[in-house]
């Protein structure tokens, strides 16, 4: 089948780590014999950002990192219309443009046949009611959310049709332990500052804990203003600013202990949906301690495939105990790792989204999945 992703960015993955995910997805569908392709606006943000930040070289590396992925710029007078004509499955993120997001809907009731499905990986349903509400969803068959309190979110609003939870998951043919690199730092912490959703949970849980435990520490991440630079540095620690997420795994590798700090609105009103990075960090089998979120849906065991961290001191607490116990820390990191392979890569949620196209799927995508099943 030909599978059509719209997207913010599959090149760039600059502030947007749905684009992580997508290389993921779209690399198993390959592998199972589908031909996929991202189409990404002219004037994407995330693509301005990284070229005006690391030079052209950094979309040349994306085609010789990932040279299997196709990914076409649209601009204004681009033809939706004929470019959907042999394709079974569009999914359309919730970047995309309102007015773009209303016209493929009316080019799937005007007699398309392929299924048309709407992905959200992002809280604005609940910070940004309105952008969410005025979207024009009737006409999809499907949406995608990428946990079950935004499947709820929608569902109660009366935003479109079928509501499936799709979480995000790991690549993990990039995402793996690296156990032949010398890890030559203590801590890592790999996140983009957040428009002030962390900034407070950053200064507790990072920064606090690093320098109180003189721990050589690093930052990799975007969007970092003047006032968290000058406190990175008065604590000792190194920022190296943005990082390509191919780079990641060998990152986590160098370092003994990585930390996830949720964006409030996730904490707040999202519960269940830890983001991308844990998942990631977990499959580099590198142990990871956690500031608080709500594991609503039991996606892991905390505790035994992470540690949460109540406040700052827990978290030095924490810190200190897996950086002085190497076998303590070896045992959750290998826990969190099985239950990665176990539930939670793309290959899974693959799998997850045939069931999710069985069910909302058109004939054309029905017949298409029925005979690959009887094929194989």
């Amino acid at each position: 089948m030909k599978f059509v992703f719209y997207t913010h960015s599959l090149i760039s993955d600059w502030n947007h780590g749905n684009a992580h995910f997508l290389r993921g997805v779209m690399r198993d569908l390959q592998r199972r014999g589908h031909e996929t392709l991202a189409l990404e606006p002219e004037d994407a943000w995330s693509r301005t950002n990284l070229v005006r930040d690391q030079g052209a070289s950094a979309i040349k590396r994306f085609y010789q990192t990932f040279p299997q992925h196709r990914s076409q710029i649209y601009e204004k007078s681009f033809d939706h219309e004929a470019a959907l004509g042999d394709v079974d499955v569009v999914i359309v993120h919730e970047w995309t443009e309102p007015e773009l997001v209303a016209r493929l809907g009316r080019i799937r009731s005007n007699g398309a046949s392929f299924t048309l499905l709407f992905h959200d990986t992002h809280h604005r349903a609940v910070s940004a009611e309105g952008d969410i509400a005025g979207l024009t969803l009737g006409n999809y068959d499907g949406v995608l959310a990428f946990g079950e309190t935004l499947r709820e979110r929608y569902l109660k609003a009366g935003w479109g049709k079928s509501v499936f939870t799709w979480h995000e998951a790991a690549d993990d043919t990039l995402f793996r332990p690296m156990p032949e690199i010398d890890r030559t730092g203590d801590l890592i912490w790999i996140g983009n500052w957040g428009d002030d959703e962390r900034s407070a949970e950053i200064a507790e849980f990072l920064v606090g804990p690093a320098q109180w435990l003189g721990l050589t520490t690093t930052v990799r991440g975007v969007r970092y203003p003047d006032h968290a630079l000058d406190a990175l540095r008065e604590a000792g620690i190194a920022y190296g600013g943005w990082i390509a997420n191919s780079d990641v795994p060998a990152a986590f590798a160098r370092h003994k202990v990585t930390v996830h700090i949720p964006r409030r609105p996730y904490v707040q009103h999202l519960p269940g949906i830890p983001t991308i990075r844990v998942f990631e960090a977990l499959a580099c089998g590198i142990p990871l301690i956690s500031a608080p979120w709500d594991d609503a849906e039991h996606l892991f065991s905390p505790g035994t495939d992470f540690l949460l961290a109540r406040d700052g001191e827990d978290m030095k607490r924490n810190l200190r105990d897996v950086l002085s116990d190497a076998d303590y820390a070896a045992s959750f990191a290998a826990a969190g790792l099985t239950t990665i392979k176990a539930r939670h890569t793309c290959r899974h949620r693959v799998d997850e989204l045939f069931a999710v196209l069985t069910r909302c799927g058109t004939n054309r995508v029905t017949t298409n999945l029925q005979s690959r099943e009887a094929a194989e």
